[in-house]
């Protein structure tokens, strides 16, 4: 074959020699001819090479290809699925943080429940202990508009998770993800979580730790205010030299119900406690309100005579005076001091017109002397209610009220009694 591509060359110089004999002549070949012969031979020789080349190694280097293709797709592969399982994973931490969302939102909305549960019992410990509304704080039910955000929150939706490629059967080479140039970094894949979200729960959930302590205060402020006027209380009641069980009201009507715990917690317990204190201060009132505290007269002159052993003002001799006598004016008033019934209203001997006024739990006053009885036995009077006018009827040497203070139907000193009355008026 490379004889016939020669020949086209070689034919000119033949077809130039002589027919005949004669001189002879030069052949000259030009260096173009000789430069394309040159290059023609060395593609000639080139393309022979390469198909030799081709048919003896055309398997290996398939072979070779095809391996090395599949390195880069298995590698491909590979990494695509690690990926994938990035993504699962971070799939799984915003499920995670989503439930740790709606479970403190659940948590939060326990706390509102529990707060205006709490806000139910102060209000009720508030009109205990006679409205004191400045006890709960100036928000009053602001549990219900601190809550008021939670209805425009921002929940960050829910990652759908990947399922990874299955993988290619056979053995596969060492990948090589860096040549495939993919995006691999964890903190590219999984976005940082919303800082509105986490900040209004944070800022909701100090307003509520704000509300339960105020909450708390205000329990402590009601029963210490409690405590306190039931200390004073008793102390009036001390002062009277009476002891405050005798003053013990029988229950009236029942009482009953299905059992509702309402929780143990220490808030529990604060306002379990508050209402036995408001409960002990409320007796303590009500054995106060029944005792004679109150003085017979709006205004009086002094004491004229005490209570106790003196000596009598027509025998001259020692005599026990039952009760004290206050100076007046013909006329005067005198009151009841407590509510009471009235059990007598007559003349009584050396008492002359005098009224007696029960009390309850064997208390009774007297009030002698009068010049005029206003009221009937039976009769509901009271406290401060005019029951006579003061004169000097009975054994008397002039004008003045004689008052007795009976327990039990013994006497005992009134000015106890007013004393302690005097100083709970003070307070």
């Amino acid at each position: 074959m490379l004889p016939s591509r020669l020949s086209f060359l070689v034919a000119p110089l033949q077809r130039s020699a002589p027919e005949s004999g004669g001189p002879a002549r030069v052949w000259v070949v030009r260096r173009r001819t000789v430069v394309i012969a040159a290059l023609a031979f060395g593609a000639l020789s080139l393309w022979a090479s390469a198909a030799t080349w081709f048919i003896i190694f055309r398997d290996d280097a398939l072979a070779r290809f095809m391996e090395r293709q599949a390195a880069m797709q298995y590698a491909y592969e590979e990494r695509v699925s690690a990926l994938r399982a990035r993504l699962d994973r971070v799939a799984t931490q915003k499920l995670l943080e989503q439930d740790g969302v709606e479970t403190r939102l659940a948590d939060l909305a326990g706390r509102q429940v529990a707060l205006e549960s709490r806000q139910a019992m102060l209000m009720g410990l508030a009109e205990q202990a006679g409205g004191v509304t400045g006890a709960l704080g100036e928000d009053g039910m602001g549990v219900t508009s601190a809550w008021a955000a939670r209805d425009s929150r921002t929940v960050p939706p829910r990652a759908m998770p990947y399922a990874p490629l299955p993988s290619s059967p056979g053995p596969a080479p060492a990948p090589t993800p860096e040549a495939l140039g993919l995006r691999t970094d964890a903190d590219a894949l999984a976005p940082a979580p919303s800082p509105g979200v986490t900040l209004r729960m944070a800022t909701l959930e100090h307003a509520l730790d704000g509300l339960e302590a105020r909450q708390s205060q205000a329990v402590g402020r009601l029963a210490a205010g409690s405590r306190s006027e039931a200390a004073r209380l008793r102390m009036v009641v001390a002062e009277t030299g009476l002891d405050a069980r005798r003053f013990a009201a029988p229950r009236g009507g029942g009482i009953g119900g299905p059992l509702v715990p309402a929780g143990s917690g220490p808030f529990e317990t604060a306002i379990l406690q508050a209402e036995r204190d408001f409960g002990e201060r409320d007796s303590l009132r009500r054995i106060v309100a029944a005792l004679p505290l109150r003085r017979p007269m709006m205004a009086d002159g002094g004491l004229s005579s005490t209570f106790g052993y003196r000596v009598d003002p027509f025998t001259r001799g020692l005599a026990l005076h039952t009760g004290i006598d206050l100076r007046g004016e013909y006329g005067a008033p005198a009151r009841a001091t407590a509510a009471g019934t009235v059990t007598l209203a007559d003349y009584a001997g050396g008492y002359g017109n005098m009224v007696e006024v029960d009390h309850g739990h064997g208390l009774v006053t007297r009030y002698a002397h009068l010049s005029a009885i206003t009221v009937v036995p039976g009769q509901t009077v009271a406290a401060g209610q005019m029951v006579g006018r003061v004169g000097s009827t009975g054994r008397s040497t002039g004008t003045h009220l004689h008052y007795e203070t009976r327990i039990d139907g013994e006497p005992v000193d009134p000015q106890r009694f007013l004393r302690a009355g005097a100083r709970l008026a003070s307070r």
